[in-house]
């Protein structure tokens, strides 16, 4: 979080980074990558801002020699925007402050079709918002055209997390079930119009929907 104050011909903002924040989204990068590929990435601007990015990334390479099965690397932020693009396989867990967070993530998700299938999450230690990166589209409304992807996406991220908060296995059993029914859905072309597809908001639910039977059954 940070403050701002100006006028219309000069402003200033801060930018507050600190230490116990930054080991604890460090350590939810590591967890994280020890379900997937095991390897964490830092991106940071540490050339410029040497103090609050040091800090994080000082935090990030204290955290990462806690886990030595995992993978860490740090990139800068603007290597990072080319190496999505070029290569984006390269990539598994990348934490980042903020900003470069809130920009990097729409760009990967148009890397890999568009905010129609990115979903979201903000979670803290007892609590988490789930929420598909789009917003409500007012543009589209009663058209039958959204993609509901990232919706169901995000629905499938809110299972996970309460499966792990409360192990129930049951939750993150239907959370894979949904993942894989989006993934058979799509690997066979069922799709909205955003993803070359041609079915309408309905048409696609009801195709995913169809599959999670399949895969839970």
């Amino acid at each position: 979080m940070g403050q701002e104050s100006g006028d219309n011909e000069r402003a200033t903002a801060t930018r507050v980074i600190s230490r116990k924040a930054c080991e604890r989204i460090a350590k939810y990068a590591f967890e994280l990558a020890r379900q997937r590929r095991k390897a964490v990435t830092a991106i940071h601007k540490v050339n410029v801002m040497r103090k609050t990015d040091g800090l994080f990334l000082s935090a990030c390479k204290e955290v990462a020699s806690e886990y030595p099965d995992v993978r860490f690397s740090d990139m800068l932020v603007d290597a990072a925007a080319m190496n999505l693009i070029r290569n984006p396989q390269e990539f598994d867990v990348m934490v980042t402050t903020n900003m470069f967070g809130d920009i990097l993530s729409d760009e990967a998700a148009q890397v890999v079709g568009g905010l129609g299938i990115a979903a979201s999450g903000n979670i803290g230690d007892n609590f988490a918002i789930f929420e598909p990166v789009h917003g409500c589209a007012p543009d589209i409304v009663g058209t039958n055209t959204a993609n509901p992807t990232s919706l169901l996406l995000s629905a499938a991220m809110m299972l996970d997390w309460l499966g792990r908060q409360k192990n129930d296995l049951r939750a993150r059993d239907a959370s894979r079930a949904l993942y894989s029914a989006v993934h058979a859905c799509l690997t066979v072309g069922e799709a909205t119009r955003d993803l070359g597809g041609s079915l309408g908001t309905a048409e696609m639910g009801r195709a995913i929907i169809k599959r999670v039977g399949k895969v839970s059954s």
